[in-house]
Order: structure tokens, then sequence, then C-alpha cells
């Protein structure tokens, strides 16, 4: 079986590492070899920071390699664009559309990329890009911080494991007490996507 490549990308803060982890476990349960590597940024906080996660019948290396990747689950629009390169033709990315602008912004050396530029350029890398507000629905839902396992959703949707799986492994990585709301979010993100 061929392998199935992904990449979260996001800034430090975002749950990218946590993603990562449910994303590489989901994938061990569902039967795959899975490998799972972290690049971290300078800064902790809106700092870059990108999982690989690959699943296979047998994975020998953590990371992808440019042009391999099947799946972006971005979460930040710049982070995206960053990771353009390592989309190829018949590759999905689902981007969550609100910014944080890196220090680099912030203090005025660059300018943030427009959007629209932003979305030329991934749709050009990608088969199927999906754009949704994951933070304003996860403000909705209670608690900004359920973005990453929204998205998440969103990006089980695509892929054939079943849900209980998902929610399992959902339930074994984020804290009792948010538990349901983590839940919540997971199924809103897929339903964001199936209505599309």
């Amino acid at each position: 079986m061929k392998s199935i490549n992904f990449i979260i990308a996001g800034v430090g803060g975002q749950g990218t590492v946590l993603s990562g982890d449910i994303l590489a476990e989901v994938g061990m349960t569902a039967g795959y070899d899975a490998k799972k590597s972290d690049v971290l940024g300078l800064a902790i906080r809106s700092g870059s920071v990108i999982s690989h996660v690959r699943w296979g019948d047998r994975i020998h290396a953590p990371m992808s390699m440019k042009g391999t990747v099947d799946y972006l689950l971005a979460f930040e629009p710049l982070e995206a664009l960053r990771m353009a390169d390592y989309l190829h033709d018949n590759s999905t990315a689902i981007v969550n559309e609100y910014r944080i602008p890196p220090v680099a912004v912030t203090t005025g050396q660059v300018a943030y990329p427009p959007i629209e530029d932003i979305r030329q350029v991934l749709d050009c890398h990608a088969k199927r890009v999906h754009y949704m507000d994951a933070t304003d629905k996860a403000k909705e839902l209670g608690n900004v911080k359920v973005v990453n396992v929204l998205l998440l959703g969103a990006l089980a949707s695509l892929l054939d494991v079943l849900p209980s799986i998902w929610e399992d492994i959902i339930a074994k990585y984020v804290p009792d007490k948010y538990r349901k709301l983590n839940l919540q979010a997971f199924h809103e993100g897929r339903d964001v996507i199936r209505a599309k």
C-alpha cells in the first residue's frame, strides 16, 4: 500500500504537536505503521510548528519529502503557504483562515501576504483546498483551544477511518474536563467538510 503523508502546520500554542500525536495514534489504531516527527520554531509562542505524520504498511522515515504530502492541515494561512512545496497535484489542504502574524510582521519588517495571494498559491499546488474559519467555530463552541481538534475532524471526514477510533484517541489525549467539548469540536469539523 502506498503511504499516506500528512503535514500539520501551525504556530506555537495552537496544539500542532498534540494534533500530530493524535493523528499518528489514529493511524496505528487503524492498522497502519505510523511515524511522526515535529519541527519546532525558535519561539514557543507564534513560532512555526510542523508535525510530519506518515501512515502505511511499513514506514521507514518519519518526515515527508517536498512534493509528497497528501494532506496538509494548516492552522494558519501563512503556515499553509510555507508548506506549499510539500504538496503534489493530487493533494488536499485544509486551511484555517484565521491569521496569526509572525514577529517579522508585527514588528513591521515585512507585510503579511494578502489572503488572495495565499489562496492563489495553494490552489496551484493542491487539487483540493478547503478554507474554513475554524477559530470562529471554536469560539462559538466556547473555547478557542479546540481549533486543532475541530480541524482534525475536518481531516477525518476525508479519511477511511471509523469515527469511533478518532473519538477514542482524542478522549485519551485531551484533559478529562474538556473531553466532551473536544469531541463536539471533532464532529463540528467533520460536518463542515461533509457539507461542502
